[in-house]
Parts: C-alpha cells; sequence; structure tokens
C-alpha cells in the first residue's frame, strides 16, 4: 500500500508540473504587465516634468518594478521557474509559489492569499454543511427506494427526484425565495449578514445572524443535491440486489437487514464512492449561480470576478488549487476502493 501511494505521488506531483507549465504559458499569452501598471501609476507623481525627461523616468521605473516582479527577462522558461519559485530573481532572492508568495490581485489591490481567504471559509462551510446534509438525505432514501422498488414510495420519489434533477439550480433558488421570503416572509432573500452588522460585537448574536442569512441557500443547495444522488444510490442497489450472492445469503435465511446493509450496500459502495468522493472534492469549488443569487461572498463568485477583470494571478492559483484537489481525489478513491471491496487491490 504505501509503495502504491509513494507511487501515485510521483505521479501527481509529474502531472502537476505539466498542468501548472501549461497554465502560466496560457495566462502570459494574455497582454498583462502588472510592472507597466505600477510605472504609469509610479510616473504620475513626475507629471511636471519636460516629457523627454518623463520619459526616461519611466522607462527607470518600468525597468525597477520588472525586476522586482521578475519579468525582466523574456524566456517564459525561466519566468515559470520563478513564479514557481526555483529560479533566482536578477537581485538573486527567491520568491515564488514554493516560497509563499502567491501573487497580487490588480482587482482589490492587495495579496492573493488574502482576498481567498474569507470566500475559501464560506464556501467550505456552506459546501461541508450541505454535503454532509444530503448524504445523510440520499444514502438511506436511494436504499429504501431500491428496496421497495416498484412501490407507491418509491414511484413517487422517482417523480419528485427527476424534478429536482432536471430543473436548473437558479428557477429552484427562485422558487424557495418567492415561497420563504415573499409568501411566508420567514427567511431573508440574500446577503450574508444583516446590513451594518449591528451584532459585530458579539460573538454569538453574530454567529445566529450569519447562520439566519445561511438558512436559504443551505435550502436550495440540498434540495438541488438530492435528486442526482438519490437515483444513482437507487440503481447501484438495485444491481446490487439481482447479484447472486444476495440471493444466497437471503437462501441461508440471514435477516433482511444484514443482507442489504453487509452485503448488498457493500457491492453496491465502490460506484458511489467515486461520486461521493468527488462530491466532497466540490466544497472548495462554490457555485457561482447560488454566491450570485443570494450575494454570497465565495470561491465561485470570486473566480468569476477575476476572470472578467483579468486578475489572472488569483485565477491561477485558484485553478492550481483545484487540480491539487482532483489529484488527491483520485487517489483518496483509489485507497477507498480497496478498503471498500478487497477485491480492488491498490498495492501492485
Amino acid at each position: 500500500m504505501l509503495k502504491y501511494i509513494l507511487k501515485r505521488i510521483g505521479y501527481m506531483l509529474l502531472v502537476l508540473l505539466i498542468l501548472s507549465i501549461i497554465m502560466f504559458v496560457i495566462y502570459n499569452l494574455v497582454p498583462s504587465d502588472r510592472a507597466y501598471t505600477e510605472a504609469k501609476a509610479e510616473i504620475t507623481r513626475y507629471k511636471n516634468l519636460p516629457k523627454e525627461e518623463r520619459d526616461t523616468k519611466f522607462e527607470e521605473i518600468y525597468h525597477e518594478f520588472q525586476v522586482l516582479y521578475g519579468t525582466d527577462v523574456s524566456n517564459k522558461f525561466v519566468r515559470y521557474l520563478r513564479w514557481v519559485g526555483l529560479a533566482p530573481y536578477s537581485d538573486g532572492r527567491l520568491n515564488g509559489l514554493l516560497q509563499g508568495n502567491f501573487g497580487y490581485s490588480y482587482q482589490y489591490g492587495k495579496e492573493v492569499i488574502e482576498i481567498i481567504k474569507d470566500p475559501m471559509r464560506n464556501t467550505i462551510f456552506i459546501n461541508i454543511f450541505v454535503t454532509i446534509a444530503a448524504l445523510g438525505i440520499t444514502i438511506p432514501l436511494g436504499i429504501r427506494c431500491a428496496v421497495k422498488r416498484g412501490k407507491m414510495g418509491d414511484r413517487t420519489m422517482q417523480v419528485v427526484t427527476i424534478i429536482g434533477y432536471s430543473l436548473p439550480t437558479f428557477l429552484i433558488a427562485i422558487v424557495f425565495i418567492w415561497f420563504f421570503c415573499s409568501l411566508l416572509g420567514v427567511l431573508p432573500p440574500s446577503g450574508m449578514t444583516t446590513p451594518g452588522r449591528p451584532y459585530a460585537d458579539n460573538y454569538w448574536r453574530d454567529l445566529l445572524d450569519r447562520a439566519y442569512y445561511m438558512i436559504l441557500p443551505l435550502l436550495v443547495m440540498t434540495f438541488c443535491s438530492l435528486g442526482g444522488m438519490t437515483r444513482y444510490v437507487r440503481a447501484s442497489m438495485i444491481e446490487a440486489l439481482s447479484m447472486d450472492c444476495i440471493k444466497t445469503a437471503r437462501a441461508k435465511g440471514l435477516r433482511e437487514k444484514i443482507v442489504i446493509y453487509s452485503h448488498a450496500w457493500r457491492n453496491a459502495l465502490i460506484p458511489v464512492v467515486t461520486l461521493v468522493v468527488g462530491w466532497f472534492l466540490s466544497i472548495f469549488s462554490g457555485s457561482i449561480v447560488i454566491e450570485q443569487i443570494f450575494a454570497i461572498n465565495g470561491m465561485g463568485g470570486l473566480l468569476y470576478s477575476s476572470l472578467r477583470s483579468q486578475d489572472y494571478d488569483v485565477v491561477m492559483l485558484m485553478q492550481m488549487f483545484y487540480v491539487l484537489m482532483s489529484l488527491l481525489g483520485n487517489l483518496i478513491i483509489d485507497i477507498v476502493y480497496g478498503l471498500v471491496d478487497p477485491r480492488v487491490r491498490v498495492n501492485k
């Protein structure tokens, strides 16, 4: 097992290296020069100088910023190594990703790591809650629908889940806003806190206020997750219940609960694992639609606004993070396969 994990980590590092090079080259093809932007802002301090002196001064300032940001060379490979932190700048310092320099946001005028903190925290909180709630509902519901296949409850649930699976997220959000906000008036339609944050000095009241504003988006996201997962679990369980080993277990006289939860569910779990682990990995990506509708400061909205404003340092860091999460997710899926089903070997 350890040998397999180390081999996979080596493959992951190779893939991460290749993808990082591709992303760096693509985004550097876009005409954007932080050194030039900073130099243009700095030269405004010398507007009283004659034009020739201003041009000379601008070239000096521009070169200083190029040296500072490591763009004083045209060789893309050298600039990539500087970005990663494997090649020194002109003054001999290393200042890349490996040294904790994750870039600078033009849009917000701050370091990228400072920009991502709050959206990441909000996205992780919301999606972890939704993922746990959805799995807690869909797995027992899917198992029950498979066991009671063809009964009235199963047919009703199939209609409900196909409706929930087919409707777009924004339409479900609008319906929920109409019902809970306009019709009942019990929940706020958007935002993360009461305007002005009147409870900022009281931690618990501020926490309850934030939780109150999160109820509606959490309800919408959980509801949108139920249809597809329920049908997936039901299909896996139906296939598992038709296996010969299940018929043998029932012929031996085992109790139905043992047959379902110990034998059938174990066989149905393998295809579900892929979906569940992938679902957990999505907690870092956020939802552009939900965040825009409910005015939530999350990763999806940040990625969208950064792309629109050509804030590529933010975009590159976020996409590198998503690539890393995807690679880790594939490794976790393979390991979980071996734990769930002894027939799947991951030590070769």
